[in-house]
């Protein structure tokens, strides 16, 4: 793995997964959802198992990091990697609380 990659990644995925959970936030408020056949519980469901789903994710990325097989040459790339896959992991329940916290299609 590159040390770019290493670097970029975990905030690249907590970016990814907030827009895919609003996406889908957006998706389960429509008509077509509905229109679907799908409840607004199974859209709630639908909605955290994917804030779970990414929140599994920036878990598996801090500890991926940590492994000697994914460890960079540089130690300060090392500990630059793992402070910032923290700081993801930290940005993706700050950021995906609310769409278990608060009522949906306001």
């Amino acid at each position: 793995m590159s040390d770019i990659l290493r670097l970029s990644l975990p905030l690249t995925v907590w970016i990814a997964a907030f827009s895919a959970v609003y996406g889908l936030e957006g998706v389960v408020c429509s008509d077509r959802w509905t229109g679907a056949g799908l409840t607004l519980g199974q859209g709630r469901a639908a909605l955290v198992a994917a804030g779970a789903l990414a929140i599994a994710l920036q878990l598996a990325l801090l500890a991926g990091l940590r492994l000697p097989r994914f460890a960079s040459a540089l130690p300060w790339v090392q500990r630059t990697a793992a402070i910032l896959a923290g700081v993801a992991l930290v940005a993706t329940v700050w950021s995906l609380v609310p769409v278990v916290a608060t009522s949906l299609c306001l």
